[in-house]
């Protein structure tokens, strides 16, 4: 079992990373936030997306194209 300590700490993206990992612009890239299809974080005035959380939603758009 992994403690907390042991884990690899979140990377935490930044919406101009996500919007050139996604070929999105950045008001594509706010509206996914804003309809929560997209996790994300507020630190004070930044706003951070998780990896995992881009990761989960790449996963979910290819099983709902794969159906």
């Amino acid at each position: 079992m992994t403690t907390a300590s042991e884990r690899a700490p979140e990377e935490l993206l930044t919406v101009p990373q996500v919007m050139d990992r996604l070929q999105l612009g950045r008001s594509a890239v706010y509206d996914l936030l804003r309809t929560r299809q997209l996790a994300s974080i507020t630190l004070g005035r930044a706003r951070r997306i998780p990896s995992h959380s881009l990761t989960d939603f790449i996963r979910t758009r290819l099983e709902q194209e794969a159906a």
